[in-house]
């Protein structure tokens, strides 16, 4: 079955930088575009970043653009999210997502990962 598997979380002060990861398996990666959500404490789900097929397009919610870049190696399939300028509004529980379609990716992908913690101390 298809897994996606998140890395990378954790504690950081206001203006750091952390490296999220996401390893996927049962799926043919080039076959899907893959990408973040997250979801602050009493928040709804947010579409953060996708990238598509190959990597050669990539979108981004409005509140990350310019910090945040997704990176994705189809060969060791991963896609990654490397977020800088770390602000306490930035915590959340981060997700992987996969899905077929861009526009689906963005709304309700078909895949999830289980999440990770990113907290931003003050």
């Amino acid at each position: 079955q298809v897994q996606l598997v998140e890395s990378g979380g954790g504690v950081v002060q206001t203006g750091g930088s952390l490296r999220l990861s996401c390893q996927a398996s049962g799926l043919i990666v080039s076959d899907y575009w893959l990408g973040w959500f997250r979801q602050a404490p009493g928040a709804e789900r947010v579409f953060v970043a996708g990238s598509s097929y190959y990597g050669e397009i990539t979108r981004y919610g409005d509140s990350v653009k310019g910090r945040f870049t997704i990176s994705r190696d189809n060969a060791e399939r991963t896609v990654d999210l490397q977020i800088n300028s770390l602000k306490p509004e930035d915590t959340a529980v981060y997700f992987c997502v996969a899905d077929s379609r861009y526009t689906d990716l963005t709304s309700s992908p078909d895949y999830w990962g289980q999440g990770t913690q990113v907290t931003v101390s003050p």
